[in-house]
Formats: C-alpha cells, structure tokens, sequence
C-alpha cells in the first residue's frame, strides 16, 4: 500500500512538473513573439516568412516580391528592416506604387526598399543610444548608399529621409531569424 502511494505521489510530481515546464516554455514563447498586422512574427523565421503573414505588410510584401529582394531578404543578414504598412503606402501620391511596381521601374523600387534598410541589426535600444550620443539625432547609411536620420520625438524613434519626410515606428523590435524589423508609419524615400 506503501508502495501505491509513493508511485502516485511520484506521477503527480511529474505531472505538476511537465506541466509547470510548458507554461514556463509558452511564456517564454510569447514574450518572444510580437504580434503585427495580426499575426505572430517567430524570431525563429527570416524577415520574409514573417512578412507574408501580416495582413498591414500586402504592399510591402508584394513590392519586395516585384524588386526581386525576396533571396536577399530571406539571406543570412542581419538585416534591419524599417517596414512601412499599408497606410504608409496609401499615404504616397495616388498611382505612386503602381507605378513603383511595373517591370520597368524595377531599379526605383529596389531604391525605395533598400532605402528601408541598413546592414546589421539595430535594436530600438542601440537607435536611441545612437540618438543620444548625437546628441538627438543620428545618421544611418541605409542599404541603397543614401542616409536615413533618427531622432526622438517623446518616447518614439522617428526617421528623416533626405527630402525631410519623417516616419514614426510604431511597432519595435520584432525580432527575426536574420535581424530585426521596426514597423513604420510613412515610407521614406531615397534621392531619386
């Protein structure tokens, strides 16, 4: 008789246990993941498996699909991606990104979206201590050789683009396989 209660004793411990360490493991899986356009962004997947997910990245997704970026952004990295939603697209001139988007206009769309774009990754935290060491504000040379400037605005990191637009990132620090993406407010635009 002894011996019964021991083993039950024993199989509740593993239970309490088993159980304890999957809601410990869920945790840790949610504070990982960060939720954007609607759907959970795994820091175990690249940059683009994520994207295609959010359903306020179609237009980003599909003008990376048109510049024929999809290989490079889905490559080793890191990457750190400044992604405009779709408002940010809807807030260019009207047949702006249908334009941006024909065949012929290839070589201006990967200007565009490489300009959302520096080599590295850069956590919100290394943008702002950016910030801070420069006194309030700091230069950043994007992919495509132009340079993007950060700055504080309260509590947000906003981006200047070269013609003096300025972005806003509403969401931070949405961690990929292969770097990090900072959701924007407006697309910034490279000299063109």
């Amino acid at each position: 008789m002894k011996i019964f209660k021991m083993i039950r004793l024993a199989a509740v411990a593993v239970l309490v246990l088993t159980a304890t360490s999957m809601t410990a493991q869920d945790s840790m899986m949610s504070q990982e993941t960060k939720m954007v356009g609607g759907a959970e962004m795994y820091p175990s997947k690249d940059i683009i498996s994520n994207a295609v997910n959010s359903k306020d990245h179609t237009t980003l997704v599909a003008a990376v699909k048109a510049a024929g970026l999809v290989e490079t952004l889905q490559g080793d990295g890191p990457f750190t991606v400044f992604a405009p939603t779709n408002k940010a697209f809807e807030k260019l001139p009207e047949g702006t990104v249908a334009t941006l988007l024909k065949p012929e206009n290839k070589s201006t769309l990967q200007s565009v979206l490489t300009y959302h774009v520096l080599a590295g990754k850069f956590s919100a935290t290394k943008i702002v201590e950016a910030i801070k060491k420069g006194k309030g504000k700091a230069t950043f040379t994007t992919v495509n050789g132009d340079t993007l400037t950060a700055m504080l605005k309260g509590k947000k990191v906003q981006l200047k683009d070269v013609a003096g637009n300025i972005s806003t990132v509403s969401i931070s620090d949405v961690n990929q396989s292969n770097g990090v993406i900072h959701v924007v407010d407006t697309v910034v635009l490279p000299v063109m």
